[in-house]
């Protein structure tokens, strides 16, 4: 990802972050930015795990928090009419 990059290239990115971000924000983005990948990870593995049950033939019968999140489909019923 930085092969190209050596030290003092990256201390120069470190204060340009911090000129243009000011060192009160820096904290916070980088919360953000650690949140964003723990969620992006977390999907990833959900994903994996997807394709997994898939594969071992549950019939896409998935125990996830994405299925109890689904709303349901809209019904023919016209008997309450």
């Amino acid at each position: 990802m930085f092969a190209g990059l050596s030290g003092w290239h990256l201390l120069i990115l470190l204060a340009i972050v911090l000129l243009i971000f000011g060192a009160a924000k820096l904290p916070a983005l980088a919360k953000s930015m650690g949140q964003s990948a723990r969620v992006f990870k977390g999907e990833m593995n959900a994903m994996k795990d997807e394709d997994a049950a898939r594969k071992n033939g549950e019939n896409g019968k998935l125990d996830s928090k994405a299925d109890d999140t689904t709303p349901p489909s809209p019904r023919d019923d016209d008997s309450s009419r």
